[in-house]
């Protein structure tokens, strides 16, 4: 699973807040030994929403949690942008989220409210522990919640619960060698695939330091390809020192 998190987010952008989900979308995928795959923060804008739900449809691995962007005033667009994108029809009243509405605000439903419940074709609610006011799903794979974080965030925990119910353990080596990325480029080009690389530059008193890191699912696997890493540089007589992972 490729998980994906976009933010409806002009006030983000324009510095009225602060971003307060990628980092608790991380950390929650993390308790399950998983991680983001990409993140994206975009203006209420038309064409990029379109635009950044269709690079995520074309992703056949893809889970998406898009915040933002369900209510009922005119910037509110992701209802109707994700019913285009994701099944190529109009949004269709939801008769039990209308209802919901209606519970709650009574008259004071229309003539705005109401509209929150007109929703894309297929959709499933998704709970909202706050006041009721659901966010939805499509093919259990697309996820549409409010930008409140605290409304979202009890509902993104629930999600990643139930799509990461086995958990992963993800193994990784870290070293820091008083050297280049240059120096180790040819063994970085070895890993197959699926080793997960990181290569980080880091100058100290003037002088090229790189901290490398290699993690997968497979220890002994990763394990072996560190090693490689090891024998590079103890072969080069080049300083190194592991690091707490």
């Amino acid at each position: 699973m490729n998980f994906y998190a976009l933010i409806i987010g002009t006030e983000i952008l324009n510095a009225r807040r602060e971003d307060k989900h990628f980092k608790f979308v991380r950390d929650e995928l993390q308790k399950y030994g998983y991680e983001l795959f990409a993140t994206f923060i975009v203006k209420d804008d038309v064409d990029l929403m379109k635009n950044s739900y269709e690079l995520i449809k074309k992703d056949k691995d893809s889970i998406l949690f898009s915040f933002g962007g369900i209510g009922s005033t005119p910037d509110d667009l992701t209802r109707e942008i994700s019913a285009e994108i994701f099944t190529g029809k109009p949004i269709l009243r939801h008769k039990t989220f209308e209802q919901d509405i209606i519970d709650k605000f009574a008259e004071k439903s229309y003539p705005h409210r109401i509209h929150m419940a007109d929703i894309p074709q297929g959709s499933e609610l998704l709970f909202n522990p706050v006041n009721n006011m659901s966010g939805f799903s499509l093919q259990n794979r697309f996820f549409f919640v409010p930008g409140f974080p605290e409304m979202a965030h009890p509902m993104i925990r629930d999600i990643i619960s139930k799509l990461c119910s086995t958990k992963l353990e993800k193994f990784r080596y870290t070293l820091l060698a008083k050297t280049s990325e240059e120096t180790l480029i040819n063994q970085m080009k070895l890993l197959p695939p699926h080793i997960e690389l990181s290569s980080l530059p880091i100058f100290k008193e003037s002088k090229a330091n790189v901290e490398l890191s290699v993690s997968g699912y497979e220890d002994k696997e990763v394990k072996k390809y560190f090693d490689k890493f090891i024998k590079e540089l103890e072969g080069k007589n080049i300083p190194y020192k592991l690091l707490a992972t």
